[in-house]
């Protein structure tokens, strides 16, 4: 408990903290857009050099060192991996949207 819990009334605990998992999902977001912004690039670059859309051998490394962030953070490991495929998912898509474009090219 903390002081301000013992002063607030429990509708102001609620909305202090609901207004501090906004804050945290804003900053989720605006950091989801800047990866996105770095992988629409690795997705450009690969395209432009024929490279394949995913790297099967990095996503390991990465479902591994997020596992072990996630246990270091105790966050659970397998929310942690699902959440990552999802966004490797969506990074792929994209890949190969950028792959598709640099075909059609003269």
């Amino acid at each position: 408990m903390t002081d301000a819990d013992a002063t607030e009334t429990p509708e102001q605990t609620l909305q202090r903290l609901r207004a501090s998992i906004d804050n945290i999902d804003a900053a989720l977001v605006y950091l989801l857009a800047e990866r996105f912004r770095a992988t629409q690039q690795v997705g450009q670059l690969k395209a432009r050099h024929a490279m394949p859309a995913s790297d099967p051998g990095r996503e390991e490394q990465q479902v591994a060192r997020l596992r072990s962030l996630a246990e270091a953070a105790h966050l659970d490991p397998e929310f942690a991996e699902k959440w990552f495929n999802f966004v490797v998912a969506e990074v792929i898509r994209h890949h190969v949207a950028a792959g598709a474009e640099e075909n059609e090219r003269p």
